[in-house]
C-alpha cells in the first residue's frame, strides 16, 4: 500500500477508535453517510433525492431515517407543497454531532502528523 493510504486508513482507524470509546451514538457508515449527505448539501432533501444521491433504495434511506431520528439527528416533517413528499431537516443534535466529529477528525490528523512516518509502515508491514 502506499504510505497515503496508510495514513488515510490510520486517520480514519484513529477517529472510529474514539467514537467506540465514548458513549453516545454508534452510527452506521450508511446513517453516517446519509447524515453527512442532510448536512453538506444544501436543502431541500427529500427520502427520494437521498436514495439517489447516495444511490441506496428508498426503504435503505427510510431505515437509517428511523434511527436518526430516534437519536434527534435529524427530523422529519411533510412537505407542505406536496404531501406525498417528507423532508429530512437539520436540528441542533445533529449539527453538534457532527462538530464533534469533525473536531475528532482533526485531532486524530494531528496526532498522524506528529507521528514518524517510519512507524506508520513499521507497524503495517
Amino acid at each position: 500500500m502506499k504510505l497515503q493510504s496508510l495514513e488515510a486508513l490510520a486517520l480514519w482507524s484513529d477517529v472510529v477508535t474514539n467514537i467506540v470509546r465514548q458513549d453516545g451514538h454508534d452510527l452506521s457508515q450508511r446513517q453516517l453517510g446519509l447524515l453527512l449527505a442532510v448536512y453538506l448539501t444544501p436543502p431541500p432533501h427529500t427520502v427520494r433525492g437521498m436514495a439517489g444521491r447516495l444511490n441506496v433504495s428508498k426503504p435503505a434511506i427510510t431505515r437509517a431515517l428511523d434511527t436518526l431520528s430516534i437519536m434527534g439527528l435529524v427530523k422529519r416533517k411533510r412537505d407542505p407543497a406536496d404531501k406525498r413528499n417528507v423532508l429530512i431537516q437539520r436540528t441542533v443534535k445533529g449539527s453538534m454531532y457532527l462538530s464533534d466529529l469533525s473536531d475528532q477528525i482533526t485531532a486524530a490528523a494531528a496526532r498522524l502528523d506528529a507521528e514518524p512516518r517510519l512507524t506508520l509502515l513499521k507497524t503495517a508491514g
